[in-house]
């Protein structure tokens, strides 16, 4: 929308731009979006580049994540331009320079990229629920994934079924042909995405890493095994609620619910070693392959403690990108 409405404020020729660059978003008293607005000491390209970003915004199809960008113009003395936010809309502040090369970087940059790693029961399940609540991202497993491919009968999906069905592991190959396409779709591409506990191995990650997939931040979740193996063995499940507890941690406060508890048959204190030692075989490698973009957070802390540092990783690692 651009809008060149005078107002009491302005002097005679001077323009109010008003870009909204989330037309199916209906503006609202309680949410109105960021408006880019010319100073009275306007910048004389100030009119041209609002005019340039509304075709940039046009020409990329609106593919901008959810609470669209606009920008606020702020009086030329202020020189420095930093990103802002308005009402949960992402925007940028400075002179009309610095404003139009960080707009431009902004629309350039791709949606937030993560991937979360860490043993059996290092709290993943909890701390991927929070991401995906608080960046918006689409969580991602390789189970989900793989279900998804065979229901949708794709090429790589019908491969992985030939393979599951067989009641053989899927190769490092299919799984990679179905996590490209999964990241390919239109919500990951427009809100980033989340990959649960993947690539597992080095050989993953270094196929990942041919086919074009690049991450923004690697969380790897740091817990000690007597912790770990701890929280597996004390899990039971209510088969009539699916919900789980914690004979120690978060036992069910109902006798009739202690009672239809079960356990897994592979939470058990030799199963769960079992699984580690396949896990520390692999994780160091994995952890060298994104040494520059990883994070290391200690697991063994309140969940909220642990959200918050993961929080501020993330904000550390895109905001150096």
């Amino acid at each position: 929308i651009i809008d060149h409405r005078a107002t009491a404020n302005d002097q005679p020729g001077s323009n109010r731009c008003h870009l909204d660059f989330s037309p199916h978003i209906q503006a609202s008293e309680q949410h109105t979006p960021a408006v880019c607005r010319t100073p009275t000491n306007h910048h004389p390209f100030d009119t041209s580049i609002n005019l340039i970003m509304k075709l940039v915004s046009l020409c990329v199809g609106l593919a901008l994540p959810a609470g669209a960008l606009g920008f606020v113009a702020q009086p030329m003395q202020q020189q420095r331009c930093q990103p802002a936010v308005q009402d949960g809309v992402w925007g940028v502040r400075g002179s009309s320079t610095m404003r139009y090369q960080q707009a431009t970087q902004l629309f350039a940059a791709d949606a937030l990229n993560i991937i979360i790693a860490g043993a059996p029961a290092s709290g993943k399940g909890t701390q991927c629920e929070i991401i995906k609540e608080e960046f918006g991202v689409v969580h991602l497993s390789t189970g989900d994934m793989l279900r998804a491919a065979v229901a949708a009968e794709s090429e790589v999906g019908k491969m992985a079924k030939d393979f599951m069905d067989a009641g053989k592991l899927v190769p490092d190959d299919v799984i990679i042909g179905v996590v490209k396409d999964r990241l390919a779709e239109s919500d990951c591409q427009t809100n980033g995405w989340l990959l649960d506990g993947f690539p597992r191995t080095q050989a993953q990650a270094k196929a990942l890493e041919d086919a074009g997939v690049d991450a923004d931040c690697f969380l790897f979740l740091n817990v000690p095994d007597e912790v770990l193996v701890e929280r597996v063995v004390g899990r039971r499940t209510d088969p009539e609620t699916g919900k789980i507890y914690h004979m120690t941690f978060s036992p069910p406060e109902d006798d009739e619910v202690k009672k239809r508890l079960v356990q897994r048959s592979d939470d058990t204190e030799e199963k769960v070693k079992v699984r580690l030692e396949q896990f520390h075989a692999n994780v160091d490698a994995v952890k060298d392959s994104y040494k520059d973009i990883m994070v290391t957070i200690d697991g063994n802390q309140a969940p909220a403690v642990v959200s918050k540092e993961i929080g501020a990783a993330i904000s550390s690692k895109t905001s150096s990108a």
